[in-house]
């Protein structure tokens, strides 16, 4: 197959939701780099510590092409004078109430930002249209299904959390709005984003944290857990293949498509903690536990689609991922516990 896959063009405005996120900040950051104009938003809520929130866009404000906003996309006529007053023409929705677990206790948040947030921002895209529209799913979607490697292919009517349920109802709303209102729309299945900078939340941060102050660490369903972990640079390579890329319309008039975006090599749980011990250069204590609610036992990304697209498969192995954000997660320790 022909690959369809161009350049990044700098030269269009680019709007990023959830620009202090994980994947936002370093995204938003690669474009940057590029010289490109980037129009950032974040509702820098408290999810997370909102100080590494804040030191990334600290950070993303250093560069002149960028212009933070300071707000919440559940905010429809706010977000409107966004799209008014910029025109962007690449939008990349990352804004959202992310964590599964946190979902079973916490579930307005994930209405008033996964859905009603998703919500304004297909609106803003139908009325001030767009080149292309990204917004970011989840490899949570695929469930409870049994059938590895997950495929996009795949279907996916069995979420086990309701954070993956609003995942998967951004996929749907996407599809009619491409199809209603010509929005050339790419939903992309993240798998276990890790490194540098990222989320506290996520188990190898808290893994980390609890190591260096001798706290044990929970693996659950008694270790028998397997995750394909993405290391960020290579979820911002394939970003950047993307943008520039709409979908073709399929057979509807739907210009609409939808990748994994994962290493395509699950990893057992326990191995993860061999690989982080030798990273930190410390020995963690390890406390096997029963499977949580609304978790899985196993994400394993089929990547085809995205090779053959873009010609791209990520490929950072674990131990060298886990060792970059070992240096940085240990320079940071030093700093807060001289």
């Amino acid at each position: 197959m022909k690959k369809r896959y161009n350049e990044l063009d700098i030269h269009k405005n680019f709007l990023i939701t959830g620009a202090a996120g994980f994947i936002g900040f370093f995204l938003t950051k690669r474009l940057l780099e590029h010289g490109a104009q980037v129009i950032g938003l974040d509702n820098l809520n408290n999810y997370y510590d909102i100080k590494l929130k804040q030191h990334r866009i600290n950070i993303l404000q250093e560069y002149p092409g960028f212009q933070f906003v300071h707000m919440d996309i559940s905010d429809q006529q706010e977000l409107a004078k966004i799209f008014r007053s910029y025109c962007p023409e690449i939008v990349v929705n990352l804004a959202a109430q992310a964590g599964v677990r946190y979902s079973i206790n916490h579930p307005r948040s994930y209405i008033d930002s996964n859905i009603i947030g998703f919500y304004n921002v297909l609106e803003c895209c139908r009325h001030y249209p767009v080149y292309h529209l990204l917004y970011a799913s989840s490899s949570s979607v695929y469930g409870a299904n049994k059938k590895i490697p997950y495929s996009v292919e795949d279907k996916v009517d069995m979420p086990v959390s309701l954070y993956a349920a609003t995942k998967k109802s951004n996929e749907l709303f996407a599809y009619s709005y491409s199809n209603l209102y010509n929005i050339p729309c790419t939903g992309l299945r993240f798998f276990t984003v890790y490194g540098p900078m990222g989320r506290p939340d996520m188990a190898y941060f808290s893994f980390a944290q609890n190591i260096m102050q001798n706290r044990p660490i929970k693996i659950f369903n008694y270790g028998e857990m397997y995750r394909d972990f993405t290391y960020i640079d290579d979820i911002v390579e394939a970003l950047t293949r993307i943008l520039n890329n709409p979908p073709e319309p399929d057979s509807n008039g739907a210009s609409y498509k939808i990748y994994n975006i994962g290493n395509h090599h699950p990893e057992k749980l326990l191995d993860f903690v061999g690989y982080l011990e030798k990273a930190l250069g410390k020995t963690a204590q390890i406390e096997l536990q029963p499977m949580q609610p609304g978790d899985v036992v196993q994400t394993y990304a089929d990547v085809n689609a995205l090779v053959e697209d873009f010609d791209f498969k990520p490929n950072t192995s674990l131990p060298d991922g886990l060792n970059r954000f070992a240096q940085w997660f240990l320079n940071e320790w030093k700093i807060k516990n001289p």
